[in-house]
């Protein structure tokens, strides 16, 4: 068995799909389907299994979704031993952030639970007070990208960086209206903006209200003074309690993402030698095998993949 050390990284919103709970619920860890929908007060197995794509991509339910398959993923790969060594740190993005925090020992499942619902409404409910979209930049490195937003900005737009996510891929948010703006001005650093189909200008100043009523939720929340290292999407520093998680949590809501520098604090700082993405999709593996080519990467989607 191989005994090098190992990260393990939880995927955020957008994994979610239509059916995403079928292949898990035949397994022993299916009934934390059941403890979360007493939690959240949500019927977590009509969600997984009968809903469509359009109606899980609302921000809330999409949240809890991709939550709950991962919490799920990560019981019955805890069970089966599928994680073939020592876990030396764990992280998440965005959203995955509350999966990390629970396989962390920083949060219980139903604290957690109880967060990802109130987190999604709140940030549903600010993306209605105040509209806003995403779109992915391609093929610019990060400074032009930035530099970008720094001068639309100034000119008045409203736009901002929202997830550093690999070299070479870098996610925008702010107004249709500004989005559109970089959208027209990608090219001139040698950029192609995608789109994103989300339901508001996710981790940007949008999302203030939404912070100020997680916060809230955040405080009222008991973290453990001492758990496994998990690296903070709002800095990518790695914590193992005795620090601020709420003021973190909040932090995030409204800066960007900072998954690469995130992902070399796991391989560089903190020494794992594999990563083992755990929930629905693959995502991350894929941004992961940019920013490190060197490491190890794979991904626990299904039961299948357990072995």
């Amino acid at each position: 068995m191989d005994q090098n050390p190992i990260g393990l990284v939880f995927p955020g919103q957008g994994t979610q799909k239509a059916g995403m709970g079928e292949p898990w619920r035949e397994t022993p860890s299916w009934e934390i389907v059941t403890a979360i929908s007493g939690v959240t007060g949500e019927d977590l197995a009509e969600l997984l299994l009968d809903t469509p794509d359009e109606h899980l991509r609302r921000t809330d339910l999409a949240q809890l979704a991709v939550f709950t398959v991962a919490m799920v993923a990560y019981a019955e790969a805890v069970r089966r031993g599928a994680l073939d060594g020592p876990v030396a740190a764990v992280a998440g993005h965005s959203l995955g952030e509350y999966a990390a925090l629970t396989a962390a020992g920083a949060l219980t499942l139903p604290d957690a639970a109880a967060l990802v619902a109130a987190r999604g409404r709140a940030m549903r409910d600010a993306a209605d007070e105040r509209p806003g979209t995403m779109g992915v930049l391609v093929a610019a490195p990060l400074e032009q990208v930035a530099e970008l937003t720094d001068r639309l900005r100034a000119q008045g737009a409203e736009v901002w960086v929202a997830n550093v996510n690999a070299p070479g891929q870098t996610v925008v948010s702010g107004s249709a209206e500004g989005i559109e703006l970089i959208g027209a001005e990608a090219p001139s650093i040698g950029a192609k903006m995608i789109r994103l189909s989300v339901g508001g200008a996710f981790h940007s100043p949008y999302m203030a209200p939404a912070a100020e009523r997680l916060r809230t939720a955040l405080k009222n929340t008991a973290f453990a003074p001492a758990h496994l290292p998990v690296v903070a999407n709002a800095d990518a520093r790695a914590y193992a309690g005795d620090c601020d998680w709420p003021a973190l949590a909040t932090r995030q809501l409204t800066s960007p993402v900072l998954w690469e520098p995130s992902v070399r604090t796991l391989t560089d700082e903190l020494g794992c030698r594999r990563l083992v993405e755990i929930g629905p999709g693959k995502t991350l593996a894929g941004l992961i095998r940019r920013i490190a080519p060197e490491t190890g990467v794979v991904s626990l989607n299904s039961p299948a993949a357990l072995g």
